[in-house]
């Protein structure tokens, strides 16, 4: 074998030519980096203040405070803003007569494009249950009433665009802020603003938490609900059962008969969850009412269960009972489409600058947004969870975010923003 020294040599060379030419991760903007975690401590002090306004889906004046707060920030960053009160409002079970109002804030740039950030301000909470949650700040993590869901989203986008203010970008043509205070009982005062200004937009980001691990969501499940009522007639239960007509058997043989909708494997699912009937012991029940929950990744998967359940119940085990349903679809499924997944896609390269994996999730999983009622009649992208990540959403004494997760979410806010502005999005 002729000069057996030179092949090492040669075979480093090769391996270190090779190596050379594998594409390098890019390194984040410094600037906006810069920028990104000088954001940090101001989110914070953002945090604290939207935190310490309880504003429960109910609590008028909470919800008024904080609308109030967000309008006066938002017009501080320059924005064109009006807090807007629901007028098309869609009445479900539990609505109340004023669902809390919108904060509505538009940026005019130089540019084209149209930019939708979205973010809801009420919380599952009643009064006074901020005392036993209060915000506070224990190593890596923030605790807070609501601050998972959704305070630290409207944090986020209030320093993302004080960001980019401080950047002086205006490239984008309309930077439009939605934040609703009626999300956690099914947007009844906002969906329908949601859905037509999300049909003027070429994307739209939602800003709910990204989970613990920071995940982009492309599709939710889509929320409804049947209501049940028989109306019988009440008679003695000793001594006249035979001149009643009693709505509880009447309720039974329904609800066995609905009970078998459910398909699981395309994600379909019904589960009749209350239930009451009657009102003494001794007296046949007049009346008997019951509630399902029902999920689905297809809208057109509500549709055809509503019909399923109609034509099912007038097949009755008593004639004389009246058998009544109501279908609420109280939330839209999200569905994936190739825009949200193109505009995902230069999300994790983003995220890769800054050397942080990022996963994407076009299926659904957990519970409905308002990303649902953006993405209804538009061909834009609609992409969710670009809040912090955290935990605990909806618990009573264990809600937070995660502070390292600040940094990298601002940064991806102003890059996707810029990127999207910029015709740099492929």
């Amino acid at each position: 074998m002729p000069h057996p020294a030179r092949f090492p040599l040669a075979c480093i060379a090769a391996c270190t030519l090779a190596l050379s030419a594998l594409p390098s991760r890019a390194a984040p903007v410094a600037n906006i980096h810069e920028l990104a975690q000088q954001e940090k401590a101001p989110l914070l002090d953002t945090l604290r203040e939207l935190v310490n306004i309880e504003s429960g889906s109910k609590d008028a004046e909470g919800l008024a405070r904080l609308a109030a707060l967000i309008a006066e920030r938002l017009t501080k960053l320059g924005g064109k803003v009006a807090i807007i009160e629901p007028s098309d409002v869609y009445r479900m079970d539990d609505t109340p007569e004023k669902p809390g109002a919108m904060v509505h804030a538009e940026f005019k740039g130089t540019g084209t494009r149209k930019i939708m950030l979205i973010a809801h301000m009420d919380t599952v909470y009643l009064r006074g249950m901020l005392k036993d949650q209060p915000f506070r700040i224990d190593g890596e993590r923030a605790y807070g009433l609501g601050i998972a869901d959704d305070k630290q989203g409207i944090a986020v986008i209030l320093q993302a665009v004080a960001l980019l203010q401080k950047l002086k970008f205006q490239d984008y043509g309309t930077l439009t802020v939605l934040i609703n205070g009626d999300e956690e009982i099914s947007s009844p005062g906002s969906r329908s603003a949601i859905t037509r200004m999300a049909g003027e937009q070429d994307a739209v980001l939602s800003y709910e938490g990204g989970g613990m691990d920071g995940s982009l969501r492309l599709a939710t499940s889509g929320i409804g609900a049947a209501y049940l009522t028989v109306d019988g007639k009440a008679s003695h239960a000793g001594s006249a059962p035979d001149k009643g007509v009693n709505a509880l058997y009447e309720l039974s043989h329904q609800l066995l008969q609905l009970s078998d909708l459910s398909r699981r494997e395309q994600g379909l699912s019904l589960n009749w969850t209350v239930s009451q009937a009657g009102t003494n012991r001794n007296v046949i029940p007049a009346q008997a009412t019951a509630q399902g929950d029902a999920r689905a990744l297809k809208v057109s998967e509500f549709i055809e269960l509503e019909a399923t359940l109609q034509q099912r119940i007038k097949t009755q085990r008593i004639a004389d009972a009246k058998v009544q349903l109501r279908f609420e679809v109280r939330r839209p499924p999200l569905e994936a489409s190739s825009a949200s997944r193109r505009l995902a896609a230069h999300g994790v390269a983003i995220y890769e600058e800054l050397g942080v994996p990022m996963k994407v999730l076009d299926v659904a999983t957990g519970g409905g947004t308002d990303a649902a009622f953006a993405a209804l009649k538009t061909n834009a992208a609609v992409i969710e969870s670009f809040g912090l990540s955290g935990f605990g959403a909806h618990s009573n004494d264990a809600e937070y975010v995660k502070l390292e997760t600040i940094v990298p979410r601002l940064y991806l806010s102003a890059r996707m923003i810029m990127d999207l502005s910029q015709d740099k999005v492929k």
